[in-house]
């Protein structure tokens, strides 16, 4: 039930995006409209990307709310990861279309001056969104949420776009007129770095990669364990922001099955305490005689 709970609280962080970002995209397409700033525009299109994008990470989470069914034993927490995609695909189109139109903007020496207010307004926004990046990041950790992570981290390159939009046109103001568009390029650039970084993540664990670093600590805590010879075994994976691991243990061949069971609800009272996991799957044998 927490982890639904954690869920529905990782909503609160999506709608958050979604409604900074509303308010900046207009914001900035307006302003840079008539104070002819490429830079700015390049930003506002980015954010517009982000809002398709928090609302692919809202739905996300509110699919991997529904609890488990006929045919989805597991539950839906995956549509987090499949959301995170989506996202993804919607940023690095955006980000190729603002580098084509940049890259033009260039090649053609196509240059204005931009009017300071797109500086300000782009200044304004890096501080907004760089507070939105803290909460949600700092959510995501709370509730952990592998999607809305990756929406703060989006936060975070959407701060440090702005202030290279207003770089750009602060350099503009003093004749460096390429300055404006070559920083609308370095945006779109930053765009899909962003885009490609969450599309890793999220293939990552939807093949089910997992940590190496942690399966071993998982491994070093179970050897612990007084009645475990040895650790035959461990597997691991993660089901959206849910961590499931397979253990195969060798015990004492002449423990009763009451005995081993003692032993599995131990360690898995050990593996939720220590190392967050909700979810183990322990098997027992017998320790081989004849490696004694």
């Amino acid at each position: 039930m927490d982890e639904y709970n954690n869920l529905k609280k990782g909503e609160k962080g999506a709608w958050i995006s979604i409604i900074a970002y509303l308010c900046l995209a207009a914001l900035k397409l307006i302003i840079a409209s008539f104070g002819n700033s490429s830079a700015l525009r390049a930003d506002g299109l980015n954010n517009t990307t982000d809002v398709l994008a928090s609302i692919a990470v809202l739905i996300g989470l509110r699919i991997s709310r529904k609890p488990p069914d006929s045919d989805h034993h597991y539950g839906h927490y995956r549509a987090e990861l499949i959301a995170s995609l989506i996202a993804a695909f919607i940023m690095i189109s955006v980000g190729l279309q603002v580098i084509f139109a940049t890259t033009q903007s260039i090649i053609y020496s196509n240059y204005e001056q931009p009017s300071m207010l797109t500086g300000w307004t782009a200044l304004i926004a890096s501080f907004v969104m760089f507070g939105v990046y803290r909460y949600n990041l700092q959510l995501s950790k709370k509730v952990n949420s592998t999607s809305l992570y990756a929406a703060a981290q989006d936060n975070k390159s959407d701060a440090l776009v702005s202030i290279g939009a207003f770089i750009g046109i602060i350099g503009a103001q003093f004749g460096l007129f390429w300055l404006d568009p070559i920083t609308g390029f370095i945006v779109g650039l930053i765009i899909c770095k962003t885009a490609w970084e969450i599309f890793r993540d999220a293939s990552h664990t939807l093949t089910d990669g997992f940590d190496e670093d942690l399966l071993e600590e998982i491994k070093v805590s179970i050897n612990q364990d007084e009645d475990v010879l040895e650790v035959k075994d461990i597997k691991g994976r993660l089901h959206g922001n849910q961590v499931l691991v397979e253990i195969t243990l060798y015990v004492d061949p002449r423990l009763t099955v009451e005995q081993s069971h003692h032993i599995t609800d131990r360690i898995e009272e050990l593996l939720s305490e220590k190392h967050d996991v909700p979810h183990a799957h322990i098997h027992i044998e017998p320790y081989p005689s004849n490696e004694k």
